[in-house]
């Protein structure tokens, strides 16, 4: 997680959010007509991109609480 905040904090960083914004600024002001019909659905089609991103895969879950719930679970039944 240290590696990407390193990486938009830098150089390379800047220079790519310069691009993404330059290119959104010419998407919207010079196909504006054309783009903004379409941005309800764009934006629709951003939410699992965005829940992919956010949770990462799901693969940052403590395995071990799982684990302590079942046993926890195991000693309610008996």
């Amino acid at each position: 997680m240290k590696n990407s905040s390193k990486y938009w904090s830098g150089l390379h960083g800047l220079a790519t959010l310069v691009l993404i914004g330059a290119a959104l600024y010419f998407l919207l002001v010079e196909h504006g007509t054309h783009t903004l019909p379409y941005l309800p659905y764009l934006i629709i089609l951003l939410c699992p991109l965005m829940h992919l991103f956010m949770h990462k895969g799901h693969h940052g879950h403590d395995q071990k609480a799982d684990v302590d719930q079942e046993t926890d679970k195991e000693k309610i039944s008996q």
